[in-house]
C-alpha cells in the first residue's frame, strides 16, 4: 500500500461522558471528518474506533462489540480541558486530545503500560489506517497467532495476512497460515494486549522500523477501512487471555478420539496401484502388526482427484477408481478403531463438474474488470503445480450452500472431521467483488454504514471464518448428538468458534524446525490455538533420520495434538513418501512406547482441554505463565525466545533434544515462592531438584527427553492403548471401554523439609463423555496429598452434579508413587482402605483405594 499518511490534530468534543464511560471525538481537517470513539467496555477491556464513511469500520469484524458492564468506572477531567481519566478499581486510562487523541492505559501509581505515539497516533493512510504506539526495548512481545520463531516478538515486522507457505522455515517465513490481529506485551508489572477485529490485511512494526525524531514505537497498519481497537490489561498473561477469550469465544471442545495418534500421509490416497483404498487398508494392517494404537487417519485430498485428464482435485467428489466404495471403506476403517478426517479445499478448478454452474449462481468471487467470474491459479497437483479456476465466496448462498451440502454428505458416507485445508485465500485483487447474499452476511450488511462490496474492506481472511462455520453447522446437523470436529490450516479469532483444532501447516524435517516448532505452539495458545500441533517429523523436505524422528515422537506426545503426516516431494512430485512409525525397525520399540505413553496420557491431556474450554489457559504454555514472580523468565533470552522448554499442564515441564548426538538437555526450573518444593526428573537417575536453578538432565536418545513433574502435582492417567469413551455408543472395533483410571502423584521426596506432613497438595482434573456437543456435562474430581518420611496421606472427593459419571468410578482409583518412592499410601478419607498392588515395570509403586462407603453427587469417594 502506498504510504499517504495525513495525521488529524484538532479534535472537538462531540458529548458529555461522565455519565456513560465513553468518549467520542471528531476532526474536520482539510475536508476529512473523523471520528474517534474511546470507551471503557468492563474491567481491563476498552475499545477505539477511528473512522469515517470513506473508511468506515470492519463490516464483519472478528469479534462482536460486548455489552458495556462498567458500573464502578468513573470518569473525571483531566489536568486540563482537553483531557479525560477513565479509572476503574487499580486500572486507568487517559485520553488526551490537546492535539492527536493520546491513550494512556495502565495500573494506577505505575507507568503506563500501553501509551499512544504523541503527534502521530492515529493516522489515515490511503485506504487504510496506521496506529502508532510506544515501544518498550528488552519487553516481552507475544502473539500474532501464528509467527516464525522466536516466541518473543520485539524488533520484528510482521504482514498480517495468510498465505499457504508450503515448506516454510520457521526461524524466517512470514507471512505464515494465520492471520490474528493480537499483539501482547507482557512485564512483570502487567500484561497489555491490543486487538485490531478487521480482517482486512495489514503490517505490524515492533519496534523494528526506526526514526530518531519519534522514540521507540510500534506500528499497526490495516490496508483497508477504519479502526476498530480493543485494548485488554490485567497482572498476568491468564487475565488478559481470559479478557481475550471473553470477547472473541472459548476453545471449542475436542473430541476425545482425537487425542491419540493421528496419522497422514498424502501418498496413500493418491494411489492407482495398488490404489489408495487397499493401500490404506494395507497401512491399517500394519498398526495392527506392530501394535501400535491409532485414533485417525488424515485422508488427504489424493480421494477427490479425477479419474480422467486434467486429473485436478475436485472437492466434494470421489475418484472411484482409488475408492471404489467409499461408505465400505469407511466402515472397514471405523472397523479397526480409526477415525477419518477428510482434507476439504475452498476453491474450484474450471475443470470441475460442478464449475459452471457455481459461476452461473454466482458462488465465486467477480472480477470488476471483467464483471465475470474471477480467475485465479490454485494448488491443485504436486509443489509448485496448479490450475486455473475461482475460490468459493462464502458470502454467496450458493457458495456457502454449496460448502455446507458437500460436508453434510461426507459426515453421512462416514467421514468423522472436516479438515478445511488450502484456506488461507491467497487472492492477488483487493478489488475482487462479493455477493453478500448469505444470510450470515445480512446482519453485517445492514450494520455497516459503507456499500462497499470489495473483497479488500471485507477482509479476504473473513472466508477462513465462514468456512468454518459452513463445515461446523453442516457437521452438527448431520450428527446432533455429536461434537463437531473441524481442523483447520488457516485461522482468523473468529474461525475458532468453528475449528477446534489447528496445527503449523507444511513444515520441514531439521532438527531446527523441531525446536522453532515450540514457540509457535506457545504463541498459538496464547491466541485461543490450544488444541494445537506439528506435522510430526516434517511435511516437507528429506526423511527425517532415526534419531531425529524418535526425538521428534518424544516431544509430539507431550502436545495437544500429535499428528505424523507429510508429503516429502520426491521423485513424483504429486506423489510424495511418507513418514511411518516402523520406517526404521530398531527403533520401532522406542516409537511405540512413546505412542503407548501418549494414550496412556490421554486422561491428563483431554483434562487440559476440558479447562482450556472453561478459562481458556493454553494446555501448552510459557515457562514463566504462572511463574510471574521469577525475574528469571523475563530476563532471560533462551526462556522468552520459547523454544527449548514448555509446560504441558500444571505438572509437566518439557524439555528437549534438539542437536543430533546429543544426550543431555539444560532447562530452567522456574520458582513460584520461597516456598516453592521444586521438581522430580522422571528420568533416569530421578532425582529431585529444587526451584529457581538451572539444571543439567540426562537425556539419551533411546530413552526419553527431558521431563520433570512439579512436585505436589499430578497425572491423571489411563490404560496405555486406545479406549472406547463413555459417550460413543457406537463400537464397532470392539474397543475396551476407558474404565480404569490412575494418578500419577509426585509428593516431595522423604529429606525433603515439605515432608513434614503440614503441606496438602491439591488438584482437580475434569473428565465428560468424550463426545456430546456443548454444553457439555463435566465431573469434577479433586485429589489431594500430603507426605511425611514414612507415608503418603491421600483425599478423594467428587462432583458429578453436572450428570457424568465415568465408567472407572466402580472400580475405584489406583495411586502411582515415583520411581524408588517406597513409602506407604494411606487414606485421610474416613472408612477407606488402600491397598498395595504389585510394583509396575518402570519401578514404581502402586496403592489402589477400596470404598467401604460410596459416594453420591458431591463428596468424597473411594479411591
Amino acid at each position: 500500500m502506498p504510504q499517504q499518511e495525513f495525521v488529524p490534530k484538532t479534535y472537538a468534543l462531540q458529548a458529555s461522558t461522565t455519565d456513560n464511560a465513553s468518549i467520542q471525538l471528531q476532526t474536520k481537517e482539510a475536508d476529512v471528518t473523523f471520528d474517534f470513539n474511546f470507551e471503557a467496555l468492563r474491567p481491563g477491556l476498552f475499545r477505539t474506533t477511528f473512522a469515517s464513511s470513506s473508511h468506515p469500520l470492519p463490516p464483519f469484524p472478528s469479534a462482536s462489540k460486548p455489552e458495556p458492564q462498567h458500573s464502578n468506572c468513573t470518569v473525571t477531567e483531566g489536568s486540563h480541558g482537553s483531557s479525560k481519566v477513565f479509572q476503574d478499581g487499580n486500572i486507568e486510562a487517559t485520553v488526551d486530545w490537546t492535539s492527536a487523541p493520546i491513550v494512556s492505559i495502565g495500573f494506577k501509581g505505575q507507568e503506563p503500560l500501553h501509551t499512544d505515539l504523541p503527534f502521530r497516533s492515529y493516522v489515515i493512510d490511503s485506504t487504510g489506517v496506521a496506529h502508532y504506539t510506544r515501544y518498550h526495548r528488552n519487553n516481552l512481545h507475544i502473539g500474532l497467532g501464528e509467527k516464525a520463531a522466536p516466541m518473543d516478538l520485539s524488533n520484528r515486522h510482521f504482514t498480517l495476512s495468510a498465505t499457504d507457505c508450503f515448506g516454510y522455515d520457521v526461524h524466517r517465513t512470514d507471512p505464515m497460515y494465520k492471520h490474528i490481529p493480537l499483539l501482547i506485551r507482557a512485564t512483570p508489572q502487567g500484561v497489555i494486549a491490543t486487538f485490531s477485529s478487521s480482517h482486512a490485511r495489514g503490517y505490524y512494526s515492533i519496534g523494528s522500523e526506526m526514526d530518531g525524531m519519534w522514540g521507540p514505537f510500534k506500528i499497526y497498519r490495516q490496508d483497508h477501512g477504519g479502526l476498530e481497537l480493543y485494548t485488554m490489561i490485567g497482572r498476568t498473561l491468564q487475565n488478559v487471555v481470559t479478557l481475550y477469550a471473553d470477547l472473541v469465544g472459548y476453545p471449542l471442545l475436542v473430541p476425545r478420539w482425537a487425542f491419540g495418534y493421528l496419522a497422514g500421509g498424502m501418498k496413500y490416497s493418491m494411489l492407482d496401484s495398488p490404489r489408495a483404498s487397499d493401500a490404506l487398508m494395507q497401512f491399517a494392517a500394519k498398526l495392527e502388526k506392530y501394535d501400535i494404537p491409532c485414533s485417525g487417519f488424515q485422508m488427504s485430498s489424493g480421494y477427490t482427484v479425477a479419474e480422467t485428464e486434467p486429473k485436478t482435485r475436485n472437492v466434494f467428489t470421489w475418484n472411484r477408481h482409488r475408492f471404489p466404495d467409499p461408505e465400505g471403506f469407511c466402515d472397514a476403517f471405523h472397523k479397526r478403531g480409526i477415525r477419518l478426517i477428510a482434507n476439504i479445499k475452498p476453491y474450484i478448478l474450471g475443470s470441475h463438474p460442478e464449475y459452471e454452474n457455481l459461476v452461473k449462481a454466482g458462488a465465486l468471487f467477480v472480477d470488476p474488470k471483467t464483471t465475470r467470474s474471477a480467475i485465479a491459479r490454485l494448488w491443485s497437483a504436486g509443489g509448485g503445480e496448479s490450475g486455473e479456476g475461482g475460490h468459493i465466496d462464502f458470502t454467496s448462498q450458493a457458495g456457502y450452500d454449496f460448502w455446507y451440502s458437500g460436508v453434510k454428505e461426507l459426515r453421512k458416507t462416514g467421514l468423522d472431521c472436516m479438515w478445511n485445508d488450502n484456506n488461507e485465500y491467497v487472492t492477488p485483487d483487493d478489488s475482487w467483488m462479493l455477493e453478500l447474499s448469505q444470510q450470515t452476511i445480512q446482519k453485517a450488511l445492514t450494520d455497516s454504514k459503507s456499500d462497499r462490496k470489495d473483497l479488500g474492506i471485507w477482509g479476504r481472511a473473513m472466508h477462513c471464518e465462514l468456512m468454518g462455520k459452513a463445515s461446523h453447522d453442516a457437521l452438527l446437523e448431520a450428527y446432533p448428538n455429536e461434537r463437531p470436529f473441524v481442523l483447520t490450516r488457516s485461522a482468523t479469532p473468529g474461525t475458532m468458534r468453528y475449528a477446534a483444532s489447528s496445527w503449523s501447516g507444511d513444515n520441514v524435517t531439521s532438527w531446527d524446525s523441531m525446536r522453532g516448532a515450540n514457540a509457535l505452539s506457545l504463541t498459538a495458545g496464547m491466541c485461543l490455538l490450544q488444541c494445537y500441533g506439528h506435522d510430526i517429523g516434517g511435511f516437507e523436505g528429506p526423511q527425517p533420520s532415526p534419531e531425529l524422528l524418535l526425538r521428534w515422537v518424544q516431544l509430539g506426545i507431550h502436545s495437544p495434538r500429535f499428528a505424523i503426516n507429510c508429503f516429502k516431494t520426491g521423485s513424483d512430485n504429486k506423489v510424495g513418501d511418507v513418514i511411518e512409525p516402523w520406517m526404521y525397525p530398531h527403533i520401532l520399540p522406542e516409537i511405540r512406547k512413546a505412542i503407548m505413553r501418549r494414550y496412556e496420557m490421554i486422561p491428563y491431556l483431554y483434562s487440559q482441554m476440558l479447562t482450556s474450554h472453561l478459562t481458556a489457559v493454553p494446555p501448552q504454555r510459557w515457562v514463566g505463565w504462572g511463574y510471574e514472580s521469577d525475574s528469571v523468565v523475563w530476563n532471560n533470552k533462551t526462556l522468552k525466545d520459547g523454544e527449548t522448554q514448555y509446560w504441558l499442564g500444571d505438572t509437566l515441564l518439557v524439555g528437549g533434544v534438539y542437536e543430533p548426538g546429543v544426550e543431555t538437555a539444560k532447562l530452567y526450573l522456574p520458582k513460584r515462592s520461597a516456598t516453592d518444593p521444586g521438581f522430580i526428573n522422571l528420568n533416569y537417575p530421578h532425582q529431585s531438584f529444587s526451584a529457581g536453578q538451572w539444571v543439567t538432565i540426562a537425556s539419551p536418545w533411546r530413552s526419553s527427553i527431558p521431563l520433570l513433574a512439579r512436585i505436589g502435582g499430578l497425572i491423571p492417567v489411563g490404560r496405555p492403548l486406545q479406549t472406547r469413551a463413555p459417550g460413543d455408543t457406537v463400537n464397532t472395533a470392539n474397543l475396551p471401554l476407558d474404565n480404569y483410571r490412575a494418578v500419577e502423584i509426585f509428593p516431595p521426596p522423604e529429606e525433603h523439609p515439605a515432608s513434614d506432613g503440614s503441606t496438602t497438595f491439591v488438584n482437580t482434573w475434569l473428565e465428560d463423555d468424550g463426545v456430546s456437543p456443548p454444553p457439555a456435562k463435566m465431573a469434577k474430581f479433586i485429589l489431594g496429598y500430603a507426605a511425611t518420611a514414612t507415608k503418603v496421606a491421600v483425599s478423594f472427593s467428587k462432583d458429578l452434579s453436572a450428570g457424568f459419571s465415568p465408567p472407572w468410578l466402580e472400580k475405584g482409583l489406583t495411586i502411582i508413587l515415583p520411581v524408588g518412592d517406597k513409602r506407604r499410601v494411606v487414606s485421610s478419607d474416613e472408612g477407606v482402605v488402600v491397598e498395595a498392588r504389585r510394583e509396575d515395570g518402570l519401578g514404581r509403586s502402586r496403592w489402589h483405594g477400596v470404598a467401604r462407603v460410596k459416594g453420591d453427587g458431591v463428596g468424597s469417594s473411594k479411591l
